[in-house]
């Protein structure tokens, strides 16, 4: 018998992809196979300021996530993530420096210089 995995429906409010993000997002998911996937968000200890944000590619939520579907693609955060990025806007910049995904994130109170990490 096979598990149901239990998880909420989420809103932008929580979290959402610019249409530049979501469209980068599409064609990494359906370049690496994963066409009704989704990007996991999580914050977790570490980094200079003390959080930091880790991002992977997932094939849906696990149980107790929370599902936001955006810019035509999906993000999934567990309940402790969703406390420290609500509202926060997932951009994506193809810089050869700093390119890549990039949180944008109203609750942070200071970030380190590199971007990678934050307080809140």
């Amino acid at each position: 018998m096979q598990e149901t995995i239990q998880f909420k429906k989420g809103s932008e409010q929580l979290v959402r992809l610019t249409k530049i993000a979501g469209r980068q997002l599409r064609v990494l998911l359906d370049s690496n196979g994963h066409p009704g996937g989704a990007l996991r968000l999580a914050v977790i200890g570490g980094g200079c300021s003390g959080l930091q944000y880790r991002m992977e590619l997932a094939d849906g939520p696990n149980d107790r996530d929370i599902l936001i579907e955006s810019a035509g693609a999906r993000i999934v955060v567990d309940p402790k993530t969703a406390l420290f990025v609500s509202g926060s806007v997932i951009d994506f910049s193809s810089d050869l420096q700093k390119g890549g995904f990039r949180v944008g994130n109203p609750n942070a109170t200071s970030q380190c210089s590199c971007g990678e990490s934050f307080s809140v």
